[in-house]
């Protein structure tokens, strides 16, 4: 048996055949992390710590031979996120949205991209200039980057995530957060 590299190769990490690189478990449970950063109109130079739990069902299945072929899940995820200097302490939310992963022949490195809207609670101090107007507010989530398939249980996933907070103009002034970091997680599949 020929060892392949991560990169390539036809081997598949746990000797599944390619067709079944198309048809993963049905379920997935995630825990993921975000180091965020404000970014335009960020007057008060944000830093948050994003943490996700995560549950992505697959629905469907592009079975193509070229770069799109893959497969499509919908998922939710619950947020927790510290605020570690900004003017709010914390954020708490939901968000719904799907995530779309390539998958070539006999590779263990796969890219991925999401993307889901969401709301949620922050402490908001509608007194203070810069600050978010209420506490109630809705969240743009859109993340990208790479999964590595340890084994048919378990996958390691590292990217880039986007996330847009705001109250939708519920409140003037409406000032509201982009944040952009690199995010990193555990999968597991059953």
């Amino acid at each position: 048996m020929m060892i392949s590299p991560a990169f390539a190769g036809s081997e598949s990490p746990t000797g599944e055949s390619q067709s079944n690189e198309l048809n993963p478990p049905r379920w997935e449970f995630a825990s993921e992390s975000a180091y965020l950063l404000g970014f335009i109109n960020s007057p008060h130079s944000y830093v948050i710590g994003a943490e996700f739990l995560s549950a992505r069902i697959r629905w469907g299945v592009l079975d193509r031979d070229d770069w799109l072929r893959g497969y499509n899940q919908f998922y939710i995820s619950a947020i927790a996120e510290p605020i570690f200097r900004g003017i709010e302490n914390h954020y708490f939310g939901l968000n719904f949205g799907g995530r779309y992963n390539f998958v070539q022949p006999g590779r263990r490195l796969n890219p991925y991209f999401s993307g889901g809207l969401g709301l949620g609670w922050i402490d908001s101090h509608p007194n203070i200039p810069g600050a978010q107007g209420q506490d109630f507010t809705f969240n743009i989530l859109t993340a990208a980057g790479l999964s590595y398939r340890v084994n048919a249980q378990w996958t390691i996933n590292v990217g880039a995530l986007y996330q847009h907070l705001s109250n939708g103009g519920q409140t003037d002034p409406n000032p509201s957060l982009n944040l952009l970091g690199p995010q990193i997680g555990v999968t597991c599949s059953f």
